[in-house]
């Protein structure tokens, strides 16, 4: 599964729950999720302004969007933290990925990400901002 779809998996999910309010956010938790939303959105641009970037800031500001979710998670329990938790999980490749070359010795397990995995990447961070920003909103 890639990880858009895997991001669209959990994001219906999570807003099928606050719709039908199995899922009742609280107020502090209304707080982390629409900060989240609003840190992924400055982190990852629209895909016009990723797509021109070279390599090396797309992985940074992929990496920093794990860390906004890390941030988050880090201070939530229950449904949001297994929300969000889900969702690193499913972004948790990027940490594998490596944007310079190999340069002799090792590179400790890293890959080099393609454009699609870029792309794919970034659009499940829009994704997913977007359902933050719905089950903060309902």
């Amino acid at each position: 599964m890639d990880m858009r779809a895997g991001i669209e998996g959990l994001a219906e999910e999570a807003e099928q729950q606050v719709r039908g309010h199995t899922w009742e956010l609280a107020p502090a938790d209304r707080v982390v999720a629409s900060k989240a939303a609003a840190d992924l959105h400055t982190a990852v641009g629209p895909p016009h302004v990723q797509e021109a970037l070279p390599a090396v800031e797309r992985l940074e500001r992929l990496r920093e969007a794990l860390a906004v979710l890390a941030i988050a998670l880090a201070s939530v329990h229950g449904r949001l933290a297994w929300f969000l938790g889900a969702a690193t999980t499913v972004l948790a490749p990027v940490l594998h990925w490596r944007a310079l070359p190999v340069e002799g010795g090792s590179a400790f397990g890293t890959t080099a990400a393609t454009p699609q995995q870029y792309a794919d990447a970034e659009g499940a961070i829009h994704r997913l901002q977007a359902a933050l920003t719905r089950i903060t909103t309902t």
